[in-house]
């Protein structure tokens, strides 16, 4: 399909994926979108940034497009967006060892809710050091990322002692068992992280909710 920002593909997840470099674009057509269908006092946006897969380590830098910036300089990035748009959640805003970006956007915007995916991989352990050093207040939870729902139930337990919102969360490589809806549901988790209703494997835990709340 091609749109005047340029070409969409389907991403991994099933959503739309613009091949544009400026993140304004993206933001800008969703609030277009929820205005349009008269839900935009309604919507909030959530990011998710993934920001190791464009980090320097050689240079300690965020490679953006043709720009190359600094931990600060992201940071205010950040910082920009959420005061254009209405955005509460950002995950994974720095690399995966950054406990400290983290904790200084935490304190730089205390409204938003700083999520931990990369940073804390659903371990216990991981989970422990970042609320120690105040990084976040959000948890990507995936119980295939640990090992056992055993090890899983004691992340989401510590996260919930300390006030860390849970996101229970799909793969990129999903397949079509539900399970992640009930224990969204079961454990009363901040959300559920499932991707677009397009491809089936995504569809079947949005149909998993539906059969819950039935």
């Amino acid at each position: 399909m091609k749109v005047e920002y340029g070409n969409t593909a389907r991403g991994d997840e099933g959503g739309y994926a613009l091949d544009v470099e400026d993140a304004r674009i993206p933001l800008e057509l969703l609030m277009r979108a929820v205005e349009k269908v008269g839900v935009g006092e309604k919507i909030r946006f959530a990011l998710d940034i993934a920001a190791s897969s464009f980090f320097d380590s050689n240079s300690g830098k965020y490679k953006i497009g043709d720009d190359t910036l600094s931990p600060a300089e992201l940071l205010s990035v950040y910082k920009s967006l959420v005061r254009e748009f209405p955005i509460f959640s950002i995950e994974d805003p720095f690399e995966e060892n950054d406990f400290e970006g983290f904790a200084i956007l935490r304190k730089e915007l205390p409204e938003l809710i700083v999520v931990g995916d990369d940073l804390t991989v659903t371990s216990k352990t991981q989970l422990e050091e970042a609320i120690n050093k105040n990084a976040i207040n959000g948890i990507i939870i995936k119980p295939n990322q640990i090992g056992t729902l055993t090890e899983v139930l004691d992340t989401m337990e510590l996260a919930r002692e300390n006030l860390v919102e849970c996101i229970v969360s799909h793969r990129s490589g999903e397949i079509e068992d539900s399970f992640i809806a009930d224990l969204a549901y079961a454990f009363g988790a901040f959300g559920l992280k499932s991707g677009a209703p397009v491809p089936k494997e995504r569809l079947a835990k949005y149909n998993r909710l539906i059969e819950i709340s039935e």
